[in-house]
């Protein structure tokens, strides 16, 4: 069984930095391909960014590029998603998941286990 525990939500003012963390449990974690998403009040959820297995692969949406970055650590079982220049468009909860492929996807019906969500609230 594996589980996806996001943390580091909260409420922030624009332009502020925050650094979401995602727990996964399970030996295989650093087999999986990791992805970040994020789901807007009355939106559907959309993708955000990804890293492949070996953490030599990245992709972020254009609405994010070069304001957030993610990186992972297979060593702690953790990806992360640092979040700079924060704009209240980004208000959303942020889900974590992890696809069985150790490649990157930008696809959310790729992604097998999902985590229950981190609330983010950038205020303007």
């Amino acid at each position: 069984q594996v589980q996806l525990v996001e943390s580091g939500g909260g409420l922030v003012q624009a332009g502020d930095s925050l650094r979401l963390s995602c727990a996964v449990s399970g030996r295989t974690f650093s087999s999986y391909g990791m992805g970040w998403f994020r789901q807007a009040p009355g939106k559907e959820r959309e993708f955000v960014a990804t890293i492949n297995w070996t953490a030599d692969n990245t992709y972020h949406a254009n609405s994010v590029k070069g304001r957030f970055t993610i990186s992972r650590d297979n060593a702690k079982n953790t990806v992360y998603l640092q979040m700079n220049s924060l704009k209240p468009e980004d208000t959303a909860v942020y889900y974590c998941a992890a696809k069985a492929s150790p490649l990157i996807s930008t696809r959310q019906r790729e992604y097998n286990y999902w985590g229950q969500g981190t609330q983010v609230t950038v205020a303007s």
